[in-house]
């Protein structure tokens, strides 16, 4: 987040967006603590992955899609788990 000039509100905040289109878009049912911790933690989680191949994603808009690349992949990965 300190790279991105992300303060912790703005990650909150898009953390929360992020999470929220990840529901939409994988048809979960989660609330919207869930959401902003998905697009939180799945924003750290693709800009690792996302590191491992060189691709570099800044600022909000990039904050904003590693969020929902990330809160996507551990909505799928949850879904693996539980079955």
């Amino acid at each position: 987040m300190e790279d991105a000039g992300i303060g912790w509100i703005a990650a909150i905040i898009i953390g929360g967006i992020a999470g929220w289109l990840a529901e939409m878009f994988m048809k979960s049912n989660m609330g919207v603590l869930m959401n902003i911790v998905l697009g939180i933690v799945g924003a750290a989680v693709a800009n690792l992955l996302l590191g491992l191949i060189g691709v570099s994603l800044g600022g909000w808009i990039g904050y904003l899609i590693a969020g929902f690349i990330g809160a996507c992949v551990l909505i799928a990965i949850a879904r693996a788990i539980r079955r």
